[in-house]
């Protein structure tokens, strides 16, 4: 299981209140989620490649919209189509698939979106309802996945963000939940602007006539690689091919429409042509307590490699990826499993290894591009331990 740090703990006391009024409320009113993962043999975490844990605050909050500022205000959700939502109660996890819908979208952002959606359309009267309803809603949610870090993660910094602001700050509720509704919304507003925050913060580290190793396909990589190429700015990419899921095709074929030079690499061939490479780039699913990160099988190799030969390893990753963990090796993460096709039958006593991601040290990473600033793994460490102090 995970490594817990010691703010845990301390949170753990503040809210034993409340859980004990929602286990209880739980209890008398059962409701197990009506649409639970259809494939759970595997993890949704590869069925729709998933993001992962966060933290936020009002100086976040503050920080990102000061950041974003300039930028375009956010899309709509999509609309339902069958023409009788008025008539079906409300569902967060319909609410959930919506926003999913969109390709650019994150998991952990949709379901941000589609907490936000459980606030405004509650009948609640009271706070402590309110609450236990989003409680409700958050669990419905982090079932659907119960190994995805982004999904986790998202649904917990939300539940906890927003229900900061207390309804003693207001004269009756309804405007206690006017302020809950227009925290989420900005909440999550803020969290679609983060890619395009970290592809430009990103652009003074990518010089002309470098070459860049990335590793599978990340959405914030393309947005950093997306951007330099707006910039006008000259390079190459060496783009592993991500087995088993070939990822790596996905991102090589994205940035050739770019006009990018692009090398596509068998998985085992990083060491072979590092010396080729300036820097690598990677993505993150959860940026942990030790200021490691969790990413797709590979990518700690990878760093070992870069890290032997000198090379820096930059890693992007939005802010509500932080996850509060801490992984001390590779098999103290939760399983998630993918599918793996060899091309071949194989025997059923030999055993694969079907783990969708591992663990990359601290020390072996030189810097993470997040909404948050240029941060080194350390400062990572430090602001997750005050954040939850």
């Amino acid at each position: 299981m995970w490594g817990r740090s010691a703010s845990f703990i301390l949170e753990k006391q503040q809210h034993l209140e409340e859980d004990k009024k929602l286990k209880q409320s739980q209890m008398a009113n059962p409701n197990p989620n009506p649409n639970p993962n259809p494939n759970s043999d595997l993890s949704a975490y590869y069925q729709t490649r998933a993001a992962h844990h966060a933290v936020v605050t009002s100086d976040w909050l503050a920080q990102a919209q000061a950041a974003v500022a300039h930028l375009p205000g956010g899309t709509p959700p999509p609309e339902d189509l069958s023409g009788d939502t008025d008539k079906r109660p409300f569902s967060v996890i319909d609410e959930f698939n919506r926003w999913r819908k969109q390709p650019d979208l994150a998991e952990a952002v949709a379901a941000i979106l589609a907490l936000a959606s459980v606030i405004r359309s509650s009948q609640a009267t009271t706070m402590m309802e309110l609450e236990i309803e989003l409680k409700k809603a958050s669990d419905s949610l982090k079932s659907w996945d119960t190994t995805s870090i982004s999904l986790t993660a998202a649904c917990d910094l939300f539940t906890r963000y927003v229900t900061r602001t207390s309804a003693l700050e207001y004269e009756d509720f309804n405007s206690a939940k006017a302020r809950l509704i227009e925290r989420g919304e900005k909440f999550g507003e803020i969290s679609r602007k983060a890619r395009r925050t970290i592809a430009t913060l990103s652009q003074d580290f990518i010089f002309d006539g470098c070459t860049i190793l990335v590793h599978g396909f990340s959405r914030v990589v393309f947005e950093v690689l997306k951007t330099a190429v707006q910039n006008k700015k000259l390079f190459r990419v060496l783009c592993t091919e991500g087995r088993p899921d070939r990822t790596g095709l996905r991102l090589s074929n994205e940035l050739s429409k770019l006009n990018v030079p692009v090398k596509l690499l068998i998985d085992s061939a990083v060491a072979y042509a590092m010396d080729e490479v300036d820097m690598v780039f990677v993505g993150a699913d959860g940026v942990v307590e030790s200021g490691g990160i969790i990413n797709m099988m590979g990518t700690y190799q990878i760093a070992l490699v870069a890290h032997s030969m000198n090379k820096p390893v930059y890693v992007a990753a939005e802010s509500y990826k932080f996850a509060r963990l801490y992984p001390l090796d590779q098999k103290d993460m939760a399983p998630a499993l993918r599918p793996i096709d060899f091309g071949v039958p194989i025997p059923p006593e030999v055993e694969v290894e079907k783990s969708a991601r591992d663990y990359t040290p601290p020390q072996y990473l030189t810097l993470l591009f997040t909404d948050l600033g240029v941060l080194t793994p350390s400062v990572v460490s430090d602001e997750l331990i005050q954040l939850y102090l």
